[in-house]
């Protein structure tokens, strides 16, 4: 499984609960590709939001949020970590 990082734009003012809600959307339907949402991050300020996840490609973390109704093509494959 290799791990991504992804980002929307457009979330201006969302609220924690908002956000909550849109994962559990993505959380929801992830076994259907293979994927695994982990954690969500919010900038409500800039409109930003971060999705860590694992998965098997890029495309399957994509068609989850497109059909969980946040479509994004903005995702990167994390393939170096340090700790």
């Amino acid at each position: 499984m290799a791990t991504f990082m992804d980002v929307h734009s457009g979330f201006v003012g969302v609220t924690a609960q908002q956000l909550r809600e849109a994962h559990e959307r993505d959380v929801a339907i992830e076994r259907d590709e293979g994927v695994h949402f982990e954690r969500a991050w919010l900038d409500p300020e800039s409109g930003k939001v971060f999705c860590l996840s694992s998965g098997p490609t890029k495309e399957a973390v994509m068609r989850v949020h497109e059909r969980a109704g946040h479509p994004t093509a903005e995702v990167y494959e994390l393939p170096v970590e340090v700790a």
